[in-house]
């Protein structure tokens, strides 16, 4: 290979990489200033609201789950709970917290967005004015739903209420890790992409959305990232999701590697096949039709899972280091540099505006460590990706800590 040749392919294998960097970079400085939030009061609005939660085998967290909606719905509003495939309590529990509850056995077609489906079907007899998707595991801090309510009604199109991760008691520097990558990309990049006219993800969990603008046959599918494809969709089709900073919900990190590596292995995987097929897709969209929303979300969606992305650049570092001592253009090298110092200042500066009062500050250190544990998980999207919905074991730690509420943009 001559010189000239291996520094263009040098320049374009760091301008590759610096570019989802700049995306991230740039989110996160847009987030850095508060945004002045509304109240929205229970009543407000007349809109009947069904709150769909699909469980597998969730009697440990069913009822607190219900207890949390159950106490913010207005008169007129219902929950229903599909309880799918389940071999536990979770039916009875379920109608015991006042849930309507549907009992779903179909061994083949399995998955999340089959019980949505299901539920959507059961819904269409007396339609409500928009539905709100809860997983039974998580918490809805209060005023929730009178938010997603409020700003649906408002919009006419699909709203994504902040989701984040509460960390185990007993659980490693690696899973303060994960947590704060989880916040910047729940949080922090939305945040700053909505400012930027950027339409969020959907990520299956407090989404919300009007009645009219749902389609079942596009939710009963085993896509292990029903959700987020669910959002791509919908910015095509004109009804792009907004965020929610008002409404809040909360699940927790598993308390064990493996069922940590589990969930994160159906995440990633989702997240990248999604990647390489909806990126072009989105891309087209927006220039065939002009909607630089959609060329936002394009970009937006090209940002590999950080980790992933930060050994990319070393090794891109590396070898563009090494060309540079050999004689070759040092401008990939510098180019590389520019890049590692943006990852450095986005991570500085997305955790003391939205997590210094949750993550310690010394737990970014375990950032290299975090990193190496998840190359099996690249590995195997490579040589044996994840295609099927695979539900992440639910361990009993010994304790976990209370819910906290992080810090939000303007750092409350």
């Amino acid at each position: 290979m001559n010189r000239e040749l291996a520094d263009v392919l040098a320049v374009a294998a760091n301008v590759a990489v610096a570019i989802p960097v700049a995306v991230v970079f740039v989110e996160t400085v847009a987030a850095l200033w508060p945004e002045r939030r509304r109240e929205y009061a229970a009543a407000a609005s007349p809109a009947r609201v069904a709150v769909l939660v699909p469980a597998h085998n969730e009697e440990t967290a069913i009822q607190a789950t219900l207890r949390d909606i159950r106490s913010q719905l207005a008169i007129g509003d219902r929950i229903i709970v599909v309880a799918d495939n389940c071999s536990d309590d979770t039916a009875a529990l379920a109608r015991q917290g006042g849930a309507e509850v549907l009992e779903r056995r179909d061994e083949v077609r399995r998955g999340k967005g089959f019980a949505l489906a299901h539920g959507l079907e059961h819904l269409k007899a007396q339609p409500p004015d928009l539905v709100v998707f809860v997983d039974a595991d998580t918490h809805v801090a209060a005023g929730s739903i009178a938010a997603l309510r409020g700003r649906v009604m408002e919009s006419a199109g699909p709203v994504q209420a902040v989701y984040l991760l509460d960390i185990p008691a007993d659980a490693g520097p690696t899973a303060g890790i994960s947590a704060f990558a989880f916040l910047v990309k729940n949080l922090v990049r939305p945040v700053g992409g909505a400012r930027l006219g950027i339409p969020c993800q959907l990520l299956g969990t407090g989404m919300a959305m009007p009645w009219g603008v749902i389609d079942i046959q596009r939710l009963a599918t085993g896509n292990i990232v029903e959700d987020m494809q669910l959002g791509v969709d919908l910015a095509i089709r004109g009804r792009p999701p907004r965020l929610c900073l008002e409404a809040r919900v909360t699940g927790s990190l598993p308390a064990g590697r493996q069922a940590a590596l589990i969930q994160r292995t159906r995440w990633e995987h989702g997240h990248l096949g999604t990647l390489l097929t909806q990126v072009p897709r989105l891309t087209w969209h927006g220039l065939s039709r002009l909607r630089p929303s959609l060329l936002g979300m394009a970009l937006d969606l090209a940002v590999p899972p950080l980790a992933l992305l930060c050994m990319i650049w070393l090794l891109v570092a590396g070898a563009s280091s090494v060309l540079a001592w050999r004689g070759l253009s040092g401008i990939p090298a510098w180019i590389a540099a520019c890049t590692g110092a943006s990852i450095g200042l986005t991570v500085l500066l997305a955790w003391a505006r939205h997590a210094r009062g949750v993550i310690p500050g010394r737990v970014l250190a375990f950032a290299p460590f975090y990193a190496l544990w998840k190359i099996p998980l690249y590995v195997a999207f490579i040589f044996r990706r994840q295609k099927d919905w695979v539900r992440t074991p639910r361990e009993h730690p010994s304790g976990t800590m209370p819910r906290q509420k992080p810090p939000g943009p303007e750092g409350s």
